[in-house]
């Protein structure tokens, strides 16, 4: 029998209210998340088409999805194995919003397994933003004043959520920004790696080429959840979209990640690191 945490109701609770300061979907949004992954499984392809560009390096599928006379557009894939010299699979997109959904962060669209042409692959609900990091980049867009923190804070808890994940294909054009700066992250296909270059250190640190990418401070709830991870536990939330191997190498870098932020601690102080 497998072990399970117990804890005390009025933790739940304390860590529900806080996720919700820390989730990147309004309250709203998360509210029907259970009826867009339905509508996800069983909504009517109306239309789609194959997306064929230099960003789109998997060349998904975009579905019109309609139900109950709503209709809305999902990114489907079903690539699996090398593509363009790259590890990719559909499986780690579906594995990637569980754990976001467990972790609390909700910054992943909601995804399912749905077949398209016969075939089994990952359906995305398309996000709705107001721009990419790209053209944040591009065109030196300032985050107001009053939305900074808020920024900042997200953007340390993508690097561990990436970190935790061995997302290595993140890139300014699959951040996805709103209008009142909130981050939506798509795009995990080249997740979940094992090779000892994803096990022995993490992706997103001081040490990157680029400028330093330190999970400066994260919320304790957050920290809890990472705590909590085990095999098992893991398991339960991926179902079969990880393997084992896949599995035991997110448990690593969880430690890898937990390392950081205790020399951080004992460094700053807990009240600089955690909020």
């Amino acid at each position: 029998m497998r072990n399970r945490i117990i804890i005390p109701f009025f933790f739940i609770v304390f860590l529900g209210v806080h996720f919700l300061s820390i989730a990147q979907f309004t309250q709203e949004e998360l509210a029907e998340r259970s009826k867009w992954e339905e509508f996800l499984k069983d909504a009517k392809v109306v239309s789609f088409y194959q997306q064929k560009s230099r960003e789109a390096v998997t060349e998904p599928w975009t579905l019109t999805l309609e139900k109950d006379g709503i209709k809305r557009n999902a990114l489907w894939k079903d690539v699996e194995g090398r593509s363009k010299g790259s590890l990719e699979n559909w499986k780690w997109e579906i594995a990637a919003y569980r754990l976001d959904k467990y972790l609390g962060l909700n910054m992943v669209s909601p995804t399912v397994e749905r077949r398209f042409q016969g075939n089994r692959g990952s359906c995305q609900l398309y996000a709705e933003y107001w721009m990419k990091a790209t053209e944040k980049n591009e065109k030196k867009i300032k985050v107001p004043s009053y939305k900074i923190d808020l920024y900042n804070k997200a953007t340390y808890l993508r690097w561990a959520f990436d970190n935790l994940i061995a997302n290595e294909d993140r890139h300014s054009g699959n951040i996805f920004i709103t209008k009142d700066w909130r981050i939506i992250l798509p795009d995990h296909s080249r997740s979940f790696r094992t090779s000892r270059k994803f096990t022995e250190k993490l992706i997103y640190t001081e040490k990157n080429k680029e400028r330093p990418k330190i999970m400066k401070e994260l919320p304790r709830a957050f920290v809890e959840k990472l705590k909590s991870l085990n095999f098992e536990l893991i398991s339960d939330i991926v179902g079969e979209y990880l393997t084992e191997k896949e599995i035991n190498a997110v448990i690593l870098r969880r430690g890898l990640i937990l390392k950081v932020i205790d020399e951080r601690i004992k460094e700053l102080g807990e009240d600089k690191v955690l909020y």
